[in-house]
């Protein structure tokens, strides 16, 4: 499984990493989650192409918050580091919709059976069973509270939860549009030019070639970044690029 992931010497999450690299039990999962999401649903990519963003843009997050002085649950409540609240993150990044490869409907919940002996996997030796029992629980919290059902309680869960809504530029819903799928999510997905995460305490920026990408935001960003219990430290601006760009020629029901 191909993950670029800047690991920023954090040496136990260099470590996982590797592991999940490796892991064909994961990359099969993967595969099976976009069969059923895409060939079968009709929707979106979930597979390893979401999950590459998602753990990429849910590291940024966590760390721009760490560096403006957020504690993050893991150390507040279990006396870790930072770093293992990386190895949180990171984990039900690659894990949180695995469970698309069951079903679609309560996918998060399917999820957990399949995340706990992958986690075993990936945390046994590098952390002592203490240590990984307590990774592995917030991990599993992070996975279930990242889609409506379950408001996320720590600071790695909200920070899934608004990285996960975050993987919405235009190329994420070219699957199901040019499969067919005409209707206000595709259409305002594919008005999301681009997102922007910057470093410190600069804004996410989502820039929008069409207003129709306000769909994406109200109905799907705003209340998991309300859920997530992060939005007084997270900014968002969006910008609308230039003159508005046709996505529908004509649409007949």
């Amino acid at each position: 499984m191909k993950l670029n992931i800047p690991t920023k010497g954090n040496q136990k999450l260099k470590k996982v990493l590797a592991r999940i690299r490796s892991s064909k039990r994961l990359a099969t999962l993967l595969e099976c989650s976009n069969v059923m999401a895409i060939n079968r649903l009709g929707y979106s990519d979930h597979g390893s192409t979401h999950v590459a963003i998602v753990s990429n843009i849910a590291l940024k997050l966590l760390r721009n918050l760490i560096d403006a002085g957020i504690e993050t649950s893991i150390e507040k409540d279990h006396s870790m580091s930072k770093e293992d609240a990386e190895v949180v993150v990171f984990l039900a990044a690659v894990l949180h919709d695995i469970g698309h490869s069951i079903h679609r409907q309560d996918h998060t919940r399917f999820s957990i059976p399949l995340a706990i002996p992958l986690l075993q996997d990936f945390l046994t030796e590098i952390y002592a069973e203490h240590e990984a029992t307590i990774i592995t629980t917030e991990a599993l919290h992070a996975i279930v509270a990242h889609h409506r059902d379950y408001k996320p309680i720590t600071v790695e869960a909200g920070v899934l939860c608004i990285a996960d809504a975050l993987d919405m530029k235009e190329g994420r819903a070219r699957i199901p549009f040019k499969a067919g799928k005409v209707d206000i999510h595709s259409v305002s997905a594919m008005a999301i030019e681009d997102v922007e995460i910057g470093s410190g305490k600069k804004p996410i920026v989502i820039k929008m070639s069409n207003s129709s990408g306000i769909f994406q935001i109200d109905n799907l960003l705003k209340p998991k970044l309300k859920d997530s219990g992060l939005n007084e430290h997270v900014q968002i601006s969006i910008e609308i690029m230039g003159t508005e760009k046709k996505i529908l020629e004509k649409l007949e029901l």
